[in-house]
């Protein structure tokens, strides 16, 4: 979708010294803006990236994929104004796409960004990804797409709870490393645990995988309180479905979502692929707005606890700051 050509860069061109600036306070370091859904990552990066000579790269596991775009609410030509955003449009929908693609891809954009003397800008709300570029990915065999989808059955049958007291069970000593209601790492622990007859605790910890921090990192988390944000989600799944999202979703079966084990199950175009199977009657629709919403809010909660555990990060609540405040504290 972008291209990395002076043409692309030159719309968004600002004057050389605010470049200087803040590489001379931050000299080589990726500034990372992550926080829940819903909260302007997309316009305060790209305001952003155009008072320091910054390039975008995408922190979104779906954002990868072609075709989702209403539903990631990826970034149009239009928003980006010019700015080039990498690790967006990788892959095809049927195409493979796990953390370790994403260490490697933004690693490279990394050093790539920082070699034509421009600034780095990791963006988005996938915690998992974002860790794993930081610290280096988790040890672990790769995802096994059968093991995974009956794993997805199960927490969705029995609940988060159910399937940690199994970990609870077979690994104690993982299962205090983690919350009872963590479903991605729940499941994946599981799966860790059926691949190898080994317990997760046995491959070792995040930053103990870590050989060096490959680079200097800067991270916010940017917020609402919830009040506020959750109103927003709301507002926002609305107008995605008003642009056209059902549509998307429907466009992207036929060229083989559900085969996509971990697209297909992405918030939103989950809950559209279980209307189809429907009835489609107008209580059906119903259930698809409400749970479409009622998804992204407990998305959105997933992000909070995910981050609490990123001590490294500055929190900004952004309706106690002004924007011009939240963007200053960021660049100096």
């Amino acid at each position: 979708m972008f291209e990395d050509t002076s043409e692309s860069w030159s719309h968004g061109r600002v004057p050389q010294p605010h470049r200087i600036a803040f590489q001379q306070h931050h000299k080589k370091a990726v500034l990372v803006i992550a926080g829940p859904t819903a909260t302007g990552k997309t316009a305060f990066s790209i305001e952003i990236a155009k008072k320091i000579g910054g390039e975008i790269i995408s922190a979104d596991s779906m954002q990868v994929y072609r075709g989702m775009d209403i539903g990631t609410a990826k970034v149009t030509n239009k928003e980006a104004e010019g700015i080039p955003h990498h690790l967006i449009d990788l892959r095809d929908i049927t195409e493979v796409f796990n953390v370790v693609d994403y260490v490697e891809h933004a690693h490279a954009a990394i050093t790539d960004i920082q070699s034509r003397g421009k600034v780095p800008i990791v963006v988005g709300g996938t915690g998992f990804y974002i860790h794993a570029l930081m610290y280096g990915p988790p040890q672990g065999p790769p995802a096994s797409a059968p093991i995974r989808e009956k794993l997805e059955k199960d927490i969705d049958l029995l609940g988060p709870e159910a399937l940690y007291q199994k970990i609870v069970e077979l690994d104690p000593e993982y299962a205090q490393t983690i919350g009872s209601g963590d479903r991605q790492k729940i499941v994946r622990a599981l799966e860790i645990m059926a691949l190898t007859n080994k317990r997760v605790s046995e491959f070792g910890k995040f930053r103990q995988n870590l050989k060096m921090q490959k680079h200097k990192f800067k991270p916010y988390f940017i917020y609402y309180p919830k009040e506020i944000l959750y109103q927003r989600i709301d507002a926002r799944c609305d107008v995605m479905i008003e642009q056209g999202f059902p549509e998307e979703v429907e466009r992207l079966e036929k060229q083989g979502l559900r085969k996509n084990l971990s697209a297909s199950q992405a918030i939103g175009y989950k809950q559209y692929l279980e209307f189809l199977a429907s009835e489609h009657s107008d209580e059906d629709w119903q259930e698809f707005v409400e749970s479409f919403k009622r998804a992204s809010r407990r998305y959105a909660k997933r992000q909070f606890t995910w981050f609490r555990g990123e001590k490294e990060f500055e929190w900004l609540n952004l309706d106690e700051m002004e924007r011009e405040e939240v963007i200053h504290r960021m660049l100096h």
